[in-house]
């Protein structure tokens, strides 16, 4: 069954009994409202949740579970021999995928009965004939073992989703069953209705905990796996990036750590001061309606995509610099480079420090200003001497939250920065970051299990530990010098 079917009927059982739970409760209490313990609403409320929430956290779960428990039973039935050479086992698996994908689409269209399909053997026309009309293109020649795997996969994956369909629409009905047999007037629904929303959101809550930990999970295993095949002081030593997918490869991630910290740099170097005077300006300076209108006007610039940026770097910040500076002074003739990428990305940081700085000095209580005023200082005097140094731990904090948004950029330096890794001080070449080499060393034709591949993972590590530094850096600043105000 269709899993947006199944959740229609889950949700249909649900609204039923809600329906029959409000009215059980008025039933109980003989049509008369006063007599129940709750609203009514709470009755039916409860009924749904218990028929709905364990139904559908099932759902998930299975959806969840089922291909990595089918794809392990059906991967042994993969023997070395099935794996061309140099290709992997996952390679492999995508081919039985696409051919249980093809012999369902066979079957669906009547180009073969049931009992057809398990007397096919590999090497048979009618097969390939079969697959050519459902558009299945395999990655090697096709063996026995994939296909009896295939039919396998194919087989297993209806009796799951049949189990799954069964399963999920008997939870519904007990929860629903089960939740109705308690309703009684005396039922205390509002306070079972609450524990069950308050349960609710702590496992929302744990989300993202669990979701994190996820993350970190995935790029700790790969990365692992990536330091298995390739030594972790070349890694951590060399000054070259030279991937080759052939063998012989130099994969340093000086390099790209050195473009990673010069785009942010710029950026930051750019961002900081405008930013910082904006918020200045708009707090203490401007007036209401001024500010009104310019803070939201300013912060739409947080909400341009990072693509439109992009291209506002290749056809316009960078022909510019190069014809203007770069050319002129010697200095370049690209018009992708670090000055390109760090100038575009700092504009799109200008919202990020000037909405944070301005949140924050407008923090600083009044009474410090009036106090300021009342010695004799001006009104320049009190941003420098009482306002700013008041505000600076959450101005800090809010500098290196940008920089750990510059540091995961990716697009902006893809279009205005080039892909090139190297060492150099020369701010108009061409240079990239960490981010656009983990982009590019998982796309195109690339062998999984190879360390040119598998180095994406580690390279997202190192970029993981590093922002999370910054963002600890952070919490910390904020935290140990923050003034509280009463």
């Amino acid at each position: 069954m269709n899993i947006a079917v199944l959740v229609l009927i889950v949700l249909a059982i649900s609204a039923a009994g809600y329906v029959l739970g409000r009215h059980r409760a008025l039933s109980g209490a003989q049509g008369d409202r006063r007599n129940l313990h709750s609203l009514i609403g709470y009755y039916g409320q409860t009924v749904f949740l218990f028929a709905s929430v364990p139904a559908l956290f099932l759902l998930a779960v299975w959806l969840f579970l089922q291909p990595m428990l089918i794809e392990a039973r059906v991967g042994a039935m993969i023997q070395p021999s099935d794996i061309p050479e140099g290709g992997s086992a996952t390679l492999v698996m995508s081919d039985v995928r696409r051919l249980a994908e093809g012999l369902d689409a066979a079957i669906a269209s009547g180009a073969v009965t049931e009992e057809a399909l398990a007397g096919l053997q590999a090497g048979d026309a009618e097969l390939g004939s079969l697959l050519s009309d459902a558009g299945v293109a395999l990655g090697a020649e096709l063996r026995p073992n994939v296909l009896e795997a295939a039919k396998a996969y194919r087989s297993d994956s209806h009796g799951a989703r049949l189990a799954l369909t069964a399963a999920v629409i008997a939870v519904s009905l007990v929860g629903a069953l089960l939740s109705l047999l308690r309703v009684s007037p005396e039922y205390r629904a509002r306070n079972v209705f609450e524990r069950f929303v308050l349960a609710a959101l702590i496992a929302s809550s744990l989300v993202a905990v669990l979701t994190t930990a996820g993350i970190i999970a995935s790029l700790l295993f790969e990365s692992i796996h990536f330091f298995q095949l390739y030594p972790a002081k070349d890694f951590f030593l060399s000054l070259t990036w030279n991937p080759q997918f052939r063998g012989g490869s130099d994969l340093g991630i000086w390099p790209l750590l050195w473009g990673t910290l010069y785009v942010s740099f710029v950026a930051l170097i750019f961002a900081v001061p405008v930013g910082l005077l904006i918020a200045i300006y708009l707090s203490e300076y401007a007036s209401k309606r001024l500010r009104t209108f310019a803070k939201p006007a300013i912060e739409i610039l947080a909400g341009i995509p990072t693509i439109v940026y992009g291209l506002f770097a290749l056809i316009t910040v960078g022909p510019l610099l190069r014809d203007y500076f770069a050319q002129p002074l010697g200095l370049g003739t690209s018009s992708a480079s670090v000055m390109t990428a760090g100038l575009v990305m700092g504009i799109m940081l200008i919202p990020f420090v000037s909405s944070l700085s301005d949140d924050i000095i407008n923090a600083v209580p009044q009474s410090l200003r009036d106090g300021s005023f009342a010695i004799g200082a001006t009104q320049s005097e009190t941003v420098r001497q009482v306002i700013l140094p008041a505000a600076l731990p959450g101005i800090v904090g809010a500098i290196l939250l940008a920089a750990s948004r510059a540091i995961g950029e990716t697009m902006i330096v893809v279009m205005g920065a080039g892909a090139a890794a190297k060492l150099d001080l020369n701010p108009f070449q061409a240079m990239t970051t960490i981010t656009v080499k983990i982009v590019s060393q998982l796309t195109g034709d690339t062998e999984f299990a190879s360390p040119e591949t598998l180095v994406a993972f580690a390279l997202g590590m190192m970029l993981f530990l590093f922002t999370l530094v910054l963002n600890v850096l952070a919490l910390v600043v904020v935290r140990k010098y923050r003034e509280q105000y009463e």
